[in-house]
């Protein structure tokens, strides 16, 4: 077992050296993306400013989707619609529709 956690810290030592290696080879302690001030500045009752990349993504998934359902639609309609006949209502007689004879006041 102390083989293993001998390994184990090597691998972690190791680790640190590669990383402390590749942050002198960036020119710095390295890049910090996770704090500082806001990247986006939050808006009150204003629609997102989009970029054209945005915008373009967001017509294309949209169209995706839209296809994929439709597509579906075509060629699964049962699973919409029920996997048995439609009934014909001609064949239906009044007391199963609920409408009283016509002798009856």
């Amino acid at each position: 077992m102390s083989a293993l956690m001998r390994l184990a810290t090597s691998v972690r030592f190791g680790g640190r050296l590669l990383g402390a290696a590749r942050a002198r080879d960036a020119g710095g302690p390295g890049v910090r993306r996770a704090g500082g001030e806001v990247h986006i500045p939050p808006t009150y009752r204003e629609f997102p400013h989009l970029t054209r990349s945005q915008v373009i993504q967001a017509e294309f998934f949209s169209a995706t989707m839209w296809f994929w359902i439709l597509w579906r639609f075509w060629h699964d309609w049962e699973a919409v619609l029920g996997h048995f006949p439609y009934p014909d209502p001609s064949q239906w007689t009044d007391e199963e529709l609920g409408i009283p004879p016509d002798d009856e006041d």
